[in-house]
Parts: C-alpha cells; sequence; structure tokens
C-alpha cells in the first residue's frame, strides 16, 4: 500500500513484473571470431558515446539493428546507443544532447561533421510492462514506455530476435539474450513472445517486420507472420505521423519495391496506403508505380541520393492524373484543374498518412511542372531547364512516357533538348513546331485558345480589345 501511494505520489508507472522473458535472461556472449563485425563499418561517433558512458560509470552499448547490419557485413545507416543510465544523467555527460519523446524518451547526442551531422540514438533500458493503466490502453498498445528496467528486460522489450543483441565496442562481444545469432544464420525473422500481445502493444511492428524482410531477404516466422492478417486494423489507433515515418524508412530501405508487394500479401496496404491499394489494380498505374520504386531502388543501392517528395509523387500520380482528367472534362482549364486536383490528393483524408509539409512542396513542384514540358516554343524550354526542379520534374516526365501517361517522343525530345547546343536546340524547337502543326495543336500550350485578330473598320482603323474595365481606359 506504501509502495502504490509512493508510485502516484512521484508519477511512476505501474512497477514492472519480473518473468522468464525478463529479467531472468542470461545473455549469450558471442566472441569476434564468431560474430566477425568489421570495426571500419562502426560509427566512430557512436563508439564515442558508449565509450563516454563507460567511463561515466554506466553500461552502454550499440543495439538493435546496427548491430544486425554489422553481423551481415553491412555499413549501418544510424547508430542507436542502450544504457542504464536516464535520459537526465545522459544529457549532462553530452554538451550536444537534447531530450525527444513524450512515449518514449529518448536522447539525441548531435556530431557535426564534413558532410552532415550525425544523431546518436541513446535510450535507457527498459522495464517490462504488464498492467492496464495510465502506461498500457485497453487494446494493449502502450501509451508511455519510460519506466526503466534492467538489461535482461530491456532485450525482452526488443521486437524481433535480430534485433535484440548488444554489441560492445570496448569488449568486441556481442550480447544475445534471445538467439539472433542463430536467426540470422538461418534467416528467420522471428518475434520475442507473444506475437499477437506484442503487435498490440505497437502495431508498427507489423510494418518492421514487412520491411526487416523486404530488406535482408529473409523469411518471416510463421507464428510472427500468422497474426499480422488478423490484426492489420490495430494500423489505424497509430499517429499518422509516425505511420509516415515508417512507411518513409520502407521506401528509403533500398527494396521498396519488395516491401510494398510484401504490405499487398500481407493485405496492410489497404488500410495502410488505400490510394495504392486502388492504383495496383491498374495494369498502367501498377507498372508506373513499379518503374519508380525499382528506380528508386538501384539508386539507393549504389548510394545515390533520393528525394521523398519524388517517391510519394510517383505513388500518389495515378489518383492525381485520373481526378486531373476528370475535371479537364469538365471544362476546367489546364493548370487549375491540376492545382485543384493536387488539393484533393494530397489531402490526409485521401492518402492516409500525414505527409510532412517539406515532401509536399516538392510533390505540387513535380506535378506542376508537368505540363509545361507540353510547351517547345520559343525561348521557353531553355527557361524550363533552369528551373531549380527541373531535373526532379524531368526525371518524373521520363517515367510518364515510358509507362503511357504521355507520349514516349515527348521524353526523347526532352532527353534530347538538355544534352543538345545551341544549334541543335534551335533544330529541335523546329521539329517540335512541325509536330504540333501536323497533330493539329496550336505550338505550345495545345489547351490556349487563339486570340482573334481586331476587326478593321471601312475607313482602316483597328477597333481595339476591351481594354480593362468595359472599355474604360486604365490610368
Amino acid at each position: 500500500m506504501i509502495t502504490k501511494f509512493l508510485d502516484r505520489l512521484l508519477r511512476r508507472g505501474p512497477r514492472p513484473k519480473s518473468d522468464q522473458s525478463g529479467a531472468t535472461l542470461v545473455a549469450h556472449k558471442v566472441s569476434k571470431k564468431s560474430h566477425q563485425i568489421n570495426p571500419a563499418l562502426l560509427s566512430k561517433n557512436a563508439v564515442k558515446v558508449t565509450h563516454t558512458l563507460q567511463q561515466a560509470g554506466y553500461k552502454a552499448y550499440i543495439v538493435g539493428g546496427a548491430v544486425r547490419d554489422l553481423v551481415l557485413g553491412i555499413a549501418p545507416k544510424d547508430f542507436d546507443v542502450a544504457t542504464n543510465a536516464t535520459p537526465e544523467q545522459v544529457q549532462k555527460l553530452f554538451r550536444r544532447s537534447r531530450l525527444i519523446g513524450r512515449r518514449f524518451q529518448i536522447v539525441h547526442v548531435t556530431y557535426f561533421g564534413k558532410d552532415r551531422p550525425e544523431i546518436i540514438e541513446v535510450s535507457t533500458f527498459r522495464a517490462v510492462l504488464e498492467s492496464v493503466g495510465e502506461h498500457i490502453a485497453e487494446s494493449g498498445r502502450i501509451l508511455r514506455d519510460n519506466v526503466w528496467g534492467t538489461h535482461a528486460e530491456d532485450a525482452a522489450r526488443r521486437d524481433f530476435t535480430i534485433n535484440a543483441m548488444y554489441y560492445d565496442p570496448s569488449s568486441e562481444t556481442v550480447l544475445d539474450y534471445h538467439g539472433g545469432m542463430g536467426d540470422i544464420r538461418s534467416k528467420t525473422i522471428r518475434m520475442i513472445g507473444n506475437p499477437t500481445k506484442r503487435y498490440r502493444e505497437d502495431p508498427v511492428r507489423m510494418l518492421r517486420a514487412i520491411r526487416f524482410a523486404a530488406k535482408t531477404g529473409f523469411q518471416i516466422e510463421p507464428k510472427t507472420l500468422a497474426p499480422i492478417h488478423e490484426l492489420g486494423q490495430l494500423i489505424h489507433d497509430v499517429p499518422s505521423a509516425r505511420l509516415f515515418d515508417e512507411i518513409l524508412k520502407l521506401l528509403m530501405s533500398g527494396h521498396a519495391w519488395a516491401g510494398i508487394q510484401a504490405l499487398r500479401h500481407a493485405n496492410l496496404h489497404h488500410g495502410l496506403l488505400p490510394f495504392m491499394a486502388r492504383a495496383l489494380e491498374d495494369p498502367q498505374a501498377a507498372q508506373f508505380i513499379e518503374e519508380a520504386l525499382r528506380n528508386t531502388d538501384e539508386r539507393i543501392q549504389v548510394g545515390k541520393s533520393v528525394s521523398p517528395g519524388f517517391l510519394f509523387a510517383a505513388l500518389l500520380w495515378p489518383d492525381l492524373e485520373k481526378q486531373w482528367q476528370s475535371l479537364r472534362n469538365t471544362g476546367m482549364p489546364t493548370v487549375a484543374a491540376l492545382h485543384a486536383a493536387i488539393d484533393a490528393v494530397v489531402a490526409p483524408s485521401h492518402t492516409g498518412i500525414s505527409i510532412q509539409r517539406r515532401h509536399e512542396g516538392d510533390m505540387r513542384d513535380i506535378w506542376t511542372m508537368q505540363p509545361r514540358f507540353e510547351k517547345r516554343v520559343g525561348r521557353y524550354p531553355d527557361r524550363l531547364v533552369e528551373v531549380p526542379r527541373f531535373r526532379a520534374g524531368y526525371d518524373f516526365m521520363l517515367l510518364r512516357s515510358q509507362t503511357g501517361y504521355c507520349k514516349p517522343s515527348l521524353g526523347q525530345w526532352w532527353t534530347d533538348f538538355y544534352h543538345a547546343d545551341l544549334p541543335q536546340r534551335e533544330a529541335l524547337l523546329a521539329t517540335a513546331k512541325l509536330e504540333d502543326i501536323d497533330s493539329g495543336q496550336t505550338p505550345g500550350n495545345p489547351n490556349r485558345k487563339r486570340r482573334r485578330r481586331p476587326k478593321k473598320t471601312k475607313s482602316g482603323p483597328e477597333i481595339q480589345p476591351d481594354s480593362g474595365l468595359n472599355g474604360a481606359k486604365q490610368n
């Protein structure tokens, strides 16, 4: 009774229960000879963080997906560190650090390098939570997760066995609590604990299982896979912004097309990406999305940069094109119809996720550039090539030309124009003008109406068109 009173007074969460999946676990120590992690793949800043914490008397390890990738011989993109120091204690040790998160408090330690800043995410060992209350919803989803525990309990709280290994750079030893090394060797993704319960705690784990399978080529264990088909509706309980982050990770994994196919197989794409479900039923739209994602995967796998805005512009294009065409059929001008269609398509009620504004701005730039590629007269193409976002818009137009959303000859013309010198550009402009005349279009904008010539009176002077307000002279 006194303990409960103190917990309420200090606003602490429910006391975790020790069980076979938590406090009594003993880690299996894996030596360097067995795990064969290449120290050259380690982030020097992540090593600095672990050393600083250890020198201050705390335990500290590189943890999670970084260890999994290191064992697989892959250079991790991000490094996480787990420690028994509290967030406040971590902050005191690092000058460039900040506490973030409400549901799950962590510390971001920032290091500034030549290329870009590197953020090392430091989390405190978590305890096992079992009682429904302030920290756990009735559905089983964890609402707040700031109850600290032991190293073994933190390992039990990890999602999959391959993500529950801890690497100590100072001793070059891996601590494996749940047989993660064995599952890496057998190429298996296995949930720690009861999969149904773990998915209810955090429905995003369903997406993570699919992303890891797509990225590693591993098979999801049948017991881990089965509940996903039954619990897919729980995705709707996850905040939209968090869903966006997880979808972005999948799309930027270098295996986006495989990930989307896996989502479809698990029947998660309907609730998660409703526009994707519709698009994949249309052969032309499915081909467009596949081409976009495969091109993206190839760029990421060879280390080239990719714009998230370009990705989402491609995923939403089939829906946008249909709405745009529908509005144009009502007589609405091309550009006005495009902007109206964009407003409808980017709404969260349509996408099912909350796309960040900076990415939405990139998407709008790419989309609004598309009708401008139809205008190939005068100095207009030269000016378009100088637009900052031209390359993204051009790449997008090439995808359209390859999949039937615009003429293949248009993509080839702009490719030739982009690489041509001045005389060659003049020749290409002349060719485009002839193509427009042969097709019966006005050179330039095909939807633009010809202005009538002013009528002439019998005495000769021209009748000038209306100059403004009811023909009144403007100052």
